[in-house]
């Protein structure tokens, strides 16, 4: 039988970056019919090898052959006016030059992703093909990929880069892990891929442990009586070097360590009243509706999650709340200890002549983590995976996931205590994805994010605005995950009126139309069960405050620290308290 010829086949491929490696010798094979992701942390390479693949970018070392007959596409991670050229191979499309800039981000993805599917390739070469979509569009194309066949044969052959946790699950048939300049295969999901890689890592780390324990063995020997080595084999001490290098590997796991403590945030966040918001779209004239009378109340801890499709007023709303947008009537009443940490979309503009570690202490020089911590510009950058001699790079040699890292450094840095994210997942990768979602599960203050990251959706919002579009506001208590489940169980459209905009709230999800007893929502009902595990800590916390300030032993500077502490716990039980007594009393 004769043997299948790959679509694709990478052998010794080597490429470095100046005096960065990024991969040696790799090797591997893409099979008709395989859905593959390509996963690595940021600034290992994997659009650069995408590139290099579609002959894009050059590379050291190595040999890759295209079978001849195929129609191979492309979709790169940045979209740019020369995209239109590349993406289709001369595929007509209708949009050019100034018509595409006027598009958003998600409109031109849409638009070439499209235009390379409808040309009913052999393989694609997908980089990032999620970001920037809305969540419905992200839906589709998960199932679109999984289930499209080409010419009447196999599943259409994939190979990607992307950080969607549910897409690696659901859409591929494959994972290749770059890592420490190699590259792993595992034949699976993204779930296979994660138990698989432990298993590899606790293997590696055993043959680095047997090694060690030979390597100190061999050291004494290459100790004593040096004058004699000469007389010694000396493919033994050959071996010895190499045996050093195994020894002495470590695996960098990619953990940014976020212990960034929020500052103090009082009962009172904002409320809107009334607020209107509306456009007159150049290209039609006609009125597209943002906000239509809306009032919300929003709760000291809550963590809201927005959706909806591109174009329904999503950033447009995160805007009107810090002020860079004017609503037309209405208004936003914002308490007076909030304060605004903003991870925009676009990322900020640095200076690409700057070295990173100037970024951060145009900034502070010392940050103030709270309660007595600081630690130094540069300290700070390391939590955040960049390396000292990384910090003193330009900012122009970053990747664009190590960009976003570094503008999340500048905004976490400031102490926010309440944090506005605006598509925060695009271009990080997962190993950071995974410490930021537990940073925020923790965080002690108030979060707003709008992401199409389903699973970072799930893990770290209790409730989710669904922006229907034309000033449709739902509120939705429960994540992504359960919304959906709902949606497609009972797929009906949002009668006229329902959501949050034209009633009016009072407190918490208490509408004055609304006479009868109501019960506690889902977000309510969490926040009940937090407070009934947190008032205890604060009393116990008191308790020991108490102790010390009544000791005698205390030194004066001390005093004054406990004293402050003591006084911001005191009022944090307070208001705690007050709150439990008012979910307390509806949930009766």
């Amino acid at each position: 039988m004769a043997a299948v010829t790959p679509y694709l086949l990478v052998e010794n491929l080597t490429k470095s970056v100046g005096s960065k490696v990024l991969f040696s010798n790799i090797s591997f094979a893409v099979n008709k019919g395989q859905r593959i992701a390509l996963i690595a942390r940021n600034g290992i390479g994997k659009s650069t090898l995408l590139d290099i693949l579609m002959g894009k970018t050059d590379y050291d070392e190595g040999k890759i052959t295209w079978r001849n007959d195929l129609k191979v596409r492309y979709l790169p991670q940045h979209i740019t006016v020369d995209s239109l050229e590349n993406a289709a191979s001369g595929y007509s499309l209708e949009v050019k030059g100034e018509d595409f800039k006027k598009l958003s981000g998600g409109q031109q993805k849409k638009l070439l992703l499209q235009h390379v599917l409808d040309d009913e390739p052999d393989i694609v070469l997908l980089d990032e093909p999620t970001n920037h979509l809305d969540l419905d569009t992200v839906v589709w194309l998960e199932e679109y990929l999984r289930n499209r066949t080409t010419r009447g044969e196999k599943a259409l052959t994939i190979l990607m880069v992307t950080h969607d946790r549910y897409f690696l699950d659901n859409v591929c048939t494959d994972i290749f892990e770059l890592d420490e300049h190699n590259l792993y295969t595992y034949h699976g999901n993204y779930a296979y891929y994660i138990e698989k890689r432990a298993d590899r890592l606790e293997a590696q780390q055993a043959e680095v442990e047997k090694a060690r324990n030979l390597y100190r063995t061999e050291l004494e020997w290459m100790r004593r009586m040096p004058q004699a080595r000469a007389h010694k084999a000396q493919y033994r001490i050959d071996n010895f070097y190499e045996l050093e290098k195994k020894a002495k590997q470590q695996h960098q796991e990619a953990d940014v360590r976020l212990s960034v403590k929020s500052g103090y945030i009082g009962n009172k966040i904002f409320e809107a009243k009334d607020v209107c918001k509306a456009f007159i779209s150049p290209s039609t004239g006609e009125e597209k509706v943002i906000l239509s009378h809306f009032n919300y109340v929003f709760s000291r801890y809550e963590k809201l999650g927005i959706i909806g499709n591109n174009g329904t007023g999503k950033s447009t709303f995160i805007k009107l709340l810090l002020g860079e947008v004017e609503a037309d009537s209405g208004t936003w009443d914002i308490g007076s200890t909030v304060r605004f940490g903003y991870y925009a979309q676009t990322g900020l503009k640095f200076d690409e002549g700057k070295k990173v570690i100037d970024i951060v202490r145009d900034i502070a020089e010392v940050v103030d983590l709270g309660g007595g911590e600081k630690m130094t510009a540069s300290q700070f950058l390391q939590m955040f995976l960049f390396s000292p001699s990384q910090q003193y790079d330009f900012v122009g040699k970053l990747s664009g996931g190590e960009r976003q890292r570094l503008h999340l450094c500048t905004v976490l840095m400031r102490s926010p205590n309440f944090l506005i994210l605006d598509e925060p997942t695009n271009d990080l990768d997962i190993p950071t994805l995974n410490v930021l979602e537990e940073y925020l599960k923790n965080f002690r203050g108030c979060l707003i994010v709008i992401s199409h990251d389903r699973y970072f959706m799930d893990r770290v919002v209790d409730h989710i605005f669904v922006f229907h579009g034309q000033g449709k506001v739902q509120d939705f208590p429960g994540n992504y995950t359960q919304y959906r489940l709902e949606k497609e169980a009972s797929p009906k459209p949002l009668p006229e009126g329902k959501g949050l905009q034209g009633e009016k709230i009072e407190a918490k999800g208490t509408k004055t139309k609304i006479e009868q007893k109501r019960r506690l929502s889902f977000k309510e009902k969490k926040e009940l069960e937090e407070l009934e595990t947190r008032m205890p800590a604060l009393e116990e916390e008191k308790a020991t405050l108490e102790a010390l300030l009544s000791g005698g032993a205390t030194l004066p500077d001390e005093i004054a620290r406990v004293s402050k502490r003591y006084q911001t716990v005191q009022e944090e039980l307070d208001m705690a308290e007050m709150r439990w007594l008012e979910l307390s009393e509806i949930a009766e």
